[in-house]
């Protein structure tokens, strides 16, 4: 027998699934109970969680979403998420996991009338064919990428020998004049968040709305051994840092701040260079992630990428959002 249960707060979600999302039973980050649960704390907190489980014996289907306004849902998921799929519990069979979307989909039908996930990859697929088949209308479409490093067993001397020359010669020239301190670490102290968040304030990006999210990611991966951060000094202030985990044989990087009154020095880049060879040689990662975003300097240090889709459903009950239907579905035809 299949059943449609949904709960309103991740909490409830937790208290249902016990320990089946936890770190020692799901090796991705971005399917945790624990993230979903920062997640929706300090960047949705405003927003009514939905969270959608279907049952059908032993196995499970989860979808955590949130509502910004009636009627309309969306992932649980920001740009930090490097990906956003549905969450399957027991055995392995993609015809059941179909059916248990697809009874989601039909639940959902009966009080939304749009659905927008983002960023989806691999699960695109599945999504969009049990969505039509519970009634939905669906476009799919390209939004951006994902660069990914498989190591397939190089070590740090072969990988940076295949690096574009210009990077290899602007970290030679810029170490050779360089007169900053590196360090990395595995583990987070108040005086390291402070020079964390100096640096993010001098850096050329924009004020971060969700540094108490950064900082729970941070103390949380701190007290798992996961987290990798970097900081690079001129005189003991801190001029640049990044924000890495290491888990499962995946360096995740999570994000990367400078002060741009030394850009000329490359502060950043010296950073990643000495992080790429930490993660490499030490941790022996099999895979480097740098997660969304079609920035122009990845592609330096990365040799995949990976499409993001966004997936726009539409629920033809509803005459009023035909119009917003038909302009998603011919923006996927000329996009």
């Amino acid at each position: 027998m299949l059943v449609a249960r949904e709960y309103r707060s991740v909490m409830e979600a937790r208290q249902a699934l016990g320990t089946a999302l936890d770190r020692t039973s799901t090796p991705s980050l971005f399917d945790r109970i624990d993230w979903f649960e920062s997640l929706h704390e300090h960047c949705f907190a405003e927003t009514d969680a939905r969270i959608i489980q279907a049952l059908e014996g032993e196995h499970q289907a989860w979808l955590f979403l949130v509502s910004p306004k009636a009627g309309r849902l969306s992932a649980l998921a920001n740009w930090y998420s490097f990906d956003w799929t549905p969450i399957f519990l027991g055995p392995s069979d993609l015809t059941v996991r179909r059916r248990l979307i697809e009874a989601v989909a039909q639940n959902l039908l009966k009080d939304s009338a749009q659905i927008n996930l983002y960023p989806v990859t691999e699960a695109s697929g599945l999504l969009l064919d049990a969505f039509r088949r519970a009634g939905w209308f669906g476009v799919r479409r390209p939004m951006g990428g994902r660069h990914i490093l498989h190591l397939n067993g190089r070590t740090f001397e072969e990988y940076w020998a295949q690096r574009p020359g210009r990077l290899r010669t602007l970290i030679t020239r810029k170490s050779r004049a360089s007169r900053f301190t590196l360090s990395i670490t595995d583990r987070l102290t108040d005086a390291l968040w402070r020079d964390y968040v100096a640096v993010h304030d001098r850096s050329w990006k924009q004020p971060e709305a969700n540094l108490p999210f950064l900082h729970a990611l941070a103390a949380r991966e701190s007290a798992a051994g996961t987290l990798r951060l970097g900081f690079a000094r001129l005189e003991e202030q801190p001029i640049a840092t990044q924000l890495w985990t290491v888990e499962n044989g995946t360096a995740l990087i999570h994000k990367l701040v400078h002060d741009q009154a030394l850009d000329g020095a490359s502060p950043g880049s010296l950073l990643s260079h000495a992080m790429f060879a930490d993660v490499i040689r030490n941790d022996h990662v099999a895979t480097i992630d740098y997660g969304t975003g079609d920035n122009n300097y990845k592609t330096d240090w990365m040799e995949q990428r990976e499409t993001l889709h966004q997936l726009d459903f539409f629920n033809p009950r509803r005459a009023s959002i035909w119009l917003p239907a038909a302009r998603a579905a011919i923006s996927a035809l000329v996009g």
